[in-house]
């Protein structure tokens, strides 16, 4: 099969297309023929080998795993021995532990869902990380994104709205009731406000020193750029700042942060609550079903071949991308 490799960390010079040994499923995993995977910051950061400190777990010279990509959607090509919920010819999506951008990927039978009929594979691609993420960074600040909208009106600010993770976030919470504020650059600004934003503020500008003290009720930060002092200071008391990015330097990345906002959690009255997101099929499922009724929109950018990844990943990095980029495999 193809799949687009790297034998060394770098930028999107480090990628090439080659010919592989198709993956084989272990009993519990199903081999799925990918005809769609999303890029996804995660993927990103694994290519770069960056923070430093995850090459303890991806290989400390090269990559342990030489392709990366984790959202893959496709069709079931063969199930391993112990596998009951699948057969050959199914549509299913999910998150693979890497390995995603290539022809043929395996997953888990655990974390396969099935693909709504009528779905496209590009509009699936796009929803096991950041769908899942957007959905238990919410949870996370007290919002119930799959319930419907409720009497309150909570006041959510979204840092980083145009992405993958934060447009969905715009999305649910404005489906479930709350008033949205997104932070995104000027350019995107129509986008976010599509998606249900009520207002966006610039990026660019000191727009947290513009915003009135306690003026949300909970704060979703998916850039990293404001310290946790500014970004406690925009919650009521009792507010929430949920964490899911963070600078950093190039050796710990998020983790000082991470670990300060923890620390400081007793001394402030703001609840700073770092996001961990998980796997989880009953969270995909759901979305699987908004994505195929219409509730939720996929944002996708634009699909590329499999064969331009590199390209797509230069077009990534270069910030002008609204929502998702998805690579074709077929």
């Amino acid at each position: 099969m193809r799949a687009v490799t790297q034998h060394r960390y770098g930028g999107p010079e480090v990628l090439g297309l080659e010919a592989v040994a198709r993956p084989v499923p272990k009993p519990d995993e199903v081999l799925i023929e990918v005809h769609a995977v999303d890029i996804a910051s995660g993927d990103v950061r694994v290519m770069r080998g960056e923070p430093k400190l995850m090459r303890l777990f991806f290989g400390l010279r090269r990559p342990r795993v030489p392709t990366v990509g984790r959202d893959v959607a496709g069709v079931v090509a063969a199930v391993g021995a112990d596998v009951t919920r699948f057969a050959v010819g199914d549509r299913v999506c999910g998150e693979t532990a890497q390995g995603g951008w290539a022809e043929y990927a395996v997953l888990p039978e655990r974390f396969a869902v099935p693909i709504p009929d009528g779905l496209p594979f590009a509009d699936a691609a796009t929803l096991p990380v950041s769908g899942g993420t957007a959905v238990q960074g919410l949870r996370l600040a007290g919002i119930d994104p799959m319930g419907g909208p409720g009497e309150a009106r909570p006041r959510l600010l979204v840092i980083g709205a145009s992405g993958g993770v934060g447009g969905f976030a715009v999305q649910l919470a404005s489906a479930a009731g709350c008033e949205v504020v997104g932070v995104c650059s000027p350019s995107k600004s129509e986008h976010v406000l599509a998606l249900g934003a009520q207002r966006t503020l610039d990026r660019g500008t000191a727009w947290p020193a513009a915003e009135p003290a306690g003026s949300y009720d909970a704060v979703f930060d998916l850039g990293g750029g404001q310290s946790l002092g500014e970004l406690a200071r925009l919650v009521r008391r009792g507010g929430t700042v949920v964490l899911s990015a963070g600078g950093g330097d190039g050796l710990l990345g998020p983790i000082p942060r991470l670990l300060g906002a923890t620390l400081r959690n007793p001394f402030t009255p703001a609840r700073l609550k770092p996001l961990a997101a998980g796997r989880d099929t009953a969270i995909l499922e759901d979305l699987l079903g908004r994505l195929a009724a219409g509730g939720i929109r996929p944002m996708i950018d634009r699909v590329m071949p499999l064969s331009e990844a590199a390209h797509a990943v230069e077009t990534y990095l270069a910030g002008g991308v609204r929502g998702k980029l998805v690579l074709a495999a077929r």
